[in-house]
């Protein structure tokens, strides 16, 4: 893989802040908040995933703050917010509903988004007020609900018990991540993104997943790897749109077709073909495409509108068989992943 230059890198460097602020979690845990973009704006949340930070939505950030106020937060123990003792899905729920209460007004609605463990946070806080007061649709990208360490791919071979207790020892590792290396890359890009990915993408990605603390990494994969928030995926009643990479191998597709399988209100589902786990980095248009679309639709005036239409209607469109909503959605995937020159097999 050849080395990202400068320029490359400044492209995937995280927009400075309009301001930032501490929102305090339930429990007292401090959570390291940004706003971008014009304070009357539109809200968009954005909750990023494991071993994350604020700084992978850079892309979604810089297009959206134009037009809309962006809230990007970092979990707890990732990012500018110290590490607690308490991980649990109950935390990331704890966690949202502070950042919610933090920045929206008594009853404003904003579209939330969530990579991997963000979109776990959204089904963890699915049945809470203040999310349910808050959240006027929701984006789910690259991520499941439950069965997370037996179905991910990481590890080659059939599945089964060897498998997912070689995948368990390999996500739950306690060993540091060392410097970003030509070899780091490989290996991050091999579990993480497809194979298109350009040098400057997983460059980005795996300064961002080395930063972690290895403390932190090791908390949060011992919540993940005992997931089940299959019920929080049945409280999830506001529209939802799923987007999911067809070569994922932490959250494989599986889980997406089960997530518009399960979800009151699924309307769309997007599979991109030959992209991995990292969707908002590996086709940053398309999810900020779907983010707008969102925010259109429901978080205005005219949203209000759709959301007061008959529910039945609503949940019998979107409740298409799954094979029949990919078909439909991959191909706006394909001509998506071609217009940002991601190609399957590159």
């Amino acid at each position: 893989m050849s080395r990202p230059t400068d320029e490359a890198r400044e492209a995937y460097a995280p927009p400075v802040p309009a301001r930032e602020l501490i929102a305090h979690s339930a429990d007292g845990a401090r959570l390291h908040v940004e706003v971008h973009g014009p304070e009357d704006a539109p809200p968009v949340v954005l909750a990023h995933g494991w071993t994350c930070s604020t700084a992978f939505w850079a892309a979604q950030i810089r297009d959206l703050a134009a037009d809309h106020r962006v809230i990007a937060y970092d979990q707890r123990g990732h990012g500018r917010s110290p590490a607690s003792d308490a991980c649990s899905t109950e935390a990331l729920a704890d966690d949202l509903e502070a950042v919610l209460a933090a920045t929206l007004a008594p009853g404003e609605k904003a579209v939330l988004a969530g990579h991997s463990m963000g979109g776990m946070t959204l089904m963890a806080a699915s049945a809470r007020p203040r999310f349910r007061e808050h959240a006027a649709a929701a984006l789910l990208c690259s991520t499941g609900s439950t069965r997370l360490v037996e179905e991910a791919r990481v590890v080659p071979g059939r599945a089964g018990r060897f498998r997912t207790r070689v995948t368990g020892a390999v996500l739950g590792s306690r060993a540091p991540l060392g410097p970003v290396t030509p070899v780091a890359r490989r290996i991050l890009k091999y579990a993480t993104m497809g194979p298109g990915s350009s040098p400057a993408m997983v460059d980005a990605c795996a300064r961002i997943v080395h930063a972690c603390p290895r403390t932190v990494r090791h908390a949060w994969s011992v919540v993940l790897s005992t997931l089940d928030l299959d019920a929080g995926v049945r409280e999830l009643r506001v529209p939802t749109a799923v987007i999911s990479g067809t070569v994922d191998r932490m959250t494989p597709v599986v889980h997406a077709r089960a997530l518009v399988a399960a979800l009151p209100n699924c309307v769309g589902s997007t599979e991109l073909p030959g992209l991995g786990h990292m969707t908002p980095v590996e086709a940053p248009e398309l999810v900020t495409a779907r983010i707008r679309e969102l925010v259109s639709a429901y978080a205005g005036p005219a949203g209000a509108h759709v959301q007061a239409k008959d529910a039945g209607t609503a949940v019998d469109t979107a409740g298409r068989a799954a094979g029949e909503t990919a078909a439909v959605t991959v191909e706006a995937g394909e001509k998506t992943a071609e217009t940002a020159g991601i190609k399957e097999g590159a």
